[in-house]
This record gives structure tokens, sequence and C-alpha cells, in this order.
């Protein structure tokens, strides 16, 4: 332990971050996310050792967790004394901000995001904390750089335009499934961003829920043929009436207040 490490393990009272963070290291199933990840995991030979798997792991779930970039937790690592214990890091050797991009990279090439979200959805129905009564489905825009100048001198090709209100958009987007109860992601599916929402629902159940809630934007799903045979509830928000409701300006003898006629009607 340094100097530094020590002054901060002193301090008097926790914040909200290291409180989170304790709660974090105890409640995640680290030995599943090892177990899933150590098979594609670099040994390091032929070169300087790698660093611990769970190490990496935690670095990289702190990123998720607070939105760093990767020179961002790299700085973040060296600024940070609680950061690099929950990491089980010390100023002497940290991973800069390469290492902590191949191992995203690492994660993507192998496509373990999936497994992972398995192994946490697993552990937490487990422990009871995902009820899978009913499930919520919505879907984000992811944007991209929409620029032809680059090596390939082209867009991505699994990215698309999309216009959403009166605004352009470039990108994918993510459909997401949650659990209506706990308010936890037990689905996530990635199309280009022209891809519409309902036709991707079918791939954010689980097929244990009793009913689905979702916005107007799914209005029709029910009666797609993927879903004749299931057995839930649809809650779909109701789109907004294109009809605006009126009421007289004024009345007379000759006129009851609900006349038709034009020019007693004031549109609100």
């Amino acid at each position: 332990m340094t100097f530094a490490d020590a002054e901060y393990a002193g301090k008097r009272k926790q914040t909200r971050r290291e409180l989170l963070l304790i709660e974090m290291g105890q409640v995640v199933s680290w030995s599943g996310l090892i177990a899933l990840i150590e098979p594609h995991y670099p040994k390091g030979k032929g070169g300087r050792p790698a660093y611990p798997l769970q190490a990496m792991l935690r670095v990289h779930l702190l990123q998720n967790w607070f939105g760093y970039s990767d020179p961002a937790m790299e700085e973040a690592l060296y600024e940070t004394p609680l950061l690099r214990q929950f990491a089980g890091l010390n100023l002497e050797r940290l991973p800069d901000e390469t290492m902590i991009l191949n191992f995203r990279r690492l994660l993507e090439k192998r496509q373990l995001a999936v497994g992972i979200l398995q192994v946490v959805n697993g552990y937490l129905q487990g422990k009871g904390l995902s009820l899978r009564q009913g499930t919520i489905v919505d879907a984000t825009i992811i944007h991209a750089p929409s620029s032809t100048k680059n090596k390939e001198g082209r867009r991505d090709p699994e990215m698309h335009q999309t216009k959403k209100g009166n605004q352009y958009y470039f990108g994918m987007k993510a459909h997401i499934g949650t659990d209506v109860e706990s308010g936890l992601v037990h689905h996530v599916h990635g199309t280009a961003a022209n891809m519409a929402d309902l036709t991707q629902v079918a791939e954010l159940l689980h097929g244990e829920e009793n009913a689905v809630y979702a916005d107007a934007s799914y209005t029709g799903v029910e009666k797609r043929d993927e879903h004749a045979d299931r057995p839930v509830i649809w809650q779909i928000a109701a789109r907004r009436s294109t009809y605006r409701r009126w009421r007289p300006l004024s009345t007379s003898k000759n006129m009851t207040p609900f006349s038709p006629h034009i020019s007693q009607i004031n549109f609100l």
C-alpha cells in the first residue's frame, strides 16, 4: 500500500461511489464471469505478463458504470485510489488505454457480451431478484460517424440512417428487454438504426412473461405472426390523437353551444 492509499483508507466518510463499489464487489458473480472469459484471455507468454483477468474485468465494468473513455479510464486509475482498490491494482503497474481497448475488443470479437448477460441474469434469477413476470421493451439509437473520410472510404455497412421526429440519425439501434418488477435488463439486440422497433420484439422476450409493456411505436405488434401463439397481455401506449378538441366561441338564441358551424369553433 502506498502512502496515498493509506491516507485514503483512513478517511472518515464513505462516499456514494464507494458504497456502490462495495456492493457491486459483493453481488457480481465474479467466478461465473471469469470462467466464461478465461478460455479466450491471453496467457502473456513470450512477453510481459498479462494483467490478472479479474482486474481487467473490473476495469471494464468501471468503465461502463461511470462512462469513462479508454484514456479517461487510464487517468482515473492513476488519480483515484478507490478505483484502483476495486480493480485490485496499484500504482506500480496499471493498464494503459490500449490494453483497456484490447480487452473490450476481445469481448466483442469472441461475442462474449451475450454470455456475460446470461451469466448475470442466471445469477439474479437464482437469487429471486428477476421475477420474470413482465417485460418492458424499448429501443435507443446509438450514433456513429457518418463521414466517409476514412481508410475504406465508405460508411460502416452494418449501420444505416433513420429519421426520428424531424432529426436524422446515423448508426445502430439497441433493442432492450427489461424485467418490469426489478428494472433489470435481460435481453439486448442490436440492428441498423432504420429497423422498425416492433419487428425485433421477439428477440427481447424470454417466454415466461405474462405481460409486455411498450410505447406507441410498437402499435400493432400483437398482430405479427411471430406472436400469434404467445399467451401474453400486450400493454401498448396509445398514440396521441390527431384530432383537436373544440368549444364554441359564443352562442346565440338560434345556435346551440355545440353547433358544427365553423365560425363557432375554437380549436385548442
